[in-house]
């Protein structure tokens, strides 16, 4: 009995990915360059339509009519892998995703780009981090203060775009954070992810950074880009709460509840004047409520962990747990003081510097001390 055979709907200039024994030599080739050679499977839904015999207009008589699929199956194709080869492929990918990681980084691949000191008005690129909750903090005066706590995953720099690529005034970064599944994202995103020599991202974020704060593609980024007592920007996708009237989305008092009022009790009432005779754009009425971007400005980064790679920030920010957020310098001018002489253009591991696993802001109270000394 043949063994079976993987992605054999690829394309013919595809290598056959088998279980046989000729498994090492069948997979020689990269992955990506797997995906960026191979044409497009044919789905069913993206098929043309198909002629089928029309039974109520007669005999011979055919109608052009699209391919309804009735398959039950939760999969797009109509070749399905077993579940030990699509293990096996997993398992693959992981071993080269690794391997990549550990070429990138090696200091004999290509020389690194230049490293410059901080000047007034530098934009230095930001991170992507995952929202895990919020938690309790002391100071050392007693005050306690909610910190939203956020880990910083597989964030690496994917790649640089000049002023002229982008809009003509600012350099940009793009920064991915997450590794992910290289079967769920398109081939434009896997090609620039394989050229910063990293694992496909699930979230890429863009940093407007100056001239002199360029990062090279393919560097990770840590916590330890935020030191304790600056202030940073967080921005995130606001929880979705569906359809929502005025009263609940806009926080309109409504109507009152007695006096010959019907059926009006949560209505907003009037909606413009008789002048005009038309209704404003703009106006505050009934709608979808949240799943949008919103900003959080001047958080006060009050903790850092530099082993696990956790921020501690202060307040709420928007977004549920588990989701992937924006965090970058402030923007606020009356905070700017406190963001003077950061890891300029980041922090880099294999520098001079060596961090203890734990930094604090001089405010906050470090539970490892005593609380009461004499």
């Amino acid at each position: 009995m043949a063994a079976p055979r993987l992605l054999c709907t690829l394309g013919s200039r595809v290598p056959l990915l088998s279980l046989s024994s000729s498994r090492s030599s069948s997979l020689s080739c990269s992955f990506f360059s797997s995906l960026s050679l191979a044409g497009p499977c044919c789905p069913a839904a993206a098929r043309r339509p198909l002629l089928s015999p029309a039974t109520w207009l007669g005999a011979g008589c055919v109608v052009s009519t699209r391919c309804v699929s009735r398959s039950t199956s939760d999969t797009w194709w109509h070749e399905h892998l077993s579940e030990e080869n699509n293990a096996f492929l997993r398992r693959h990918i992981k071993q080269e995703f690794t391997e990549l990681t550990a070429a990138r980084l090696n200091p004999l691949k290509d020389e690194p780009w230049s490293r410059h000191t901080w000047t007034p008005g530098s934009r230095r690129v930001g991170l992507v981090a995952v929202k895990l909750g919020i938690m309790p903090a002391w100071t050392k005066s007693g005050e306690k203060q909610p910190v939203t706590v956020l880990q910083v995953q597989d964030c690496h720099v994917l790649q640089h775009l000049s002023k002229e690529e982008y809009d003509g005034v600012t350099d940009v970064l793009l920064v991915g954070g997450k590794n992910v599944s290289p079967f769920s994202h398109s081939r434009v995103h896997l090609e620039r992810c394989r050229l910063a020599g990293v694992p496909p991202k699930q979230k890429v974020s863009v940093f407007e950074v100056s001239k002199h704060a360029l990062v090279k593609p393919g560097t990770p980024l840590y916590a330890a880009h935020f030191r304790p007592g600056q202030y940073v920007d967080v921005t995130a996708k606001t929880i979705g709460k569906g359809f929502q009237g005025v009263m609940k989305r806009w926080g309109y008092s409504g109507q009152p509840a007695t006096h010959g009022q019907t059926k009006t009790h949560r209505r907003m009432g009037a909606i413009a004047a008789a002048g005009p005779a038309r209704v404003w754009p703009g106006t505050k009425m009934p709608g979808r409520m949240g799943n949008i971007y919103r900003t959080e400005h001047g958080l006060k980064v009050w903790r850092v962990n530099t082993k696990y790679n956790v921020l501690y920030v202060h307040g709420s920010i928007p977004g549920h747990k588990n989701c992937l957020v924006k965090v970058r310098d402030t923007i606020l001018h009356n905070r700017l003081k406190f963001n003077e002489n950061p890891p300029f253009p980041t922090y880099f591991a294999d520098g001079e510097e060596e961090l203890p696993e734990e930094l604090f802001d001089e405010e906050l109270f470090n539970f490892d001390q005593p609380s009461i000394t004499f």
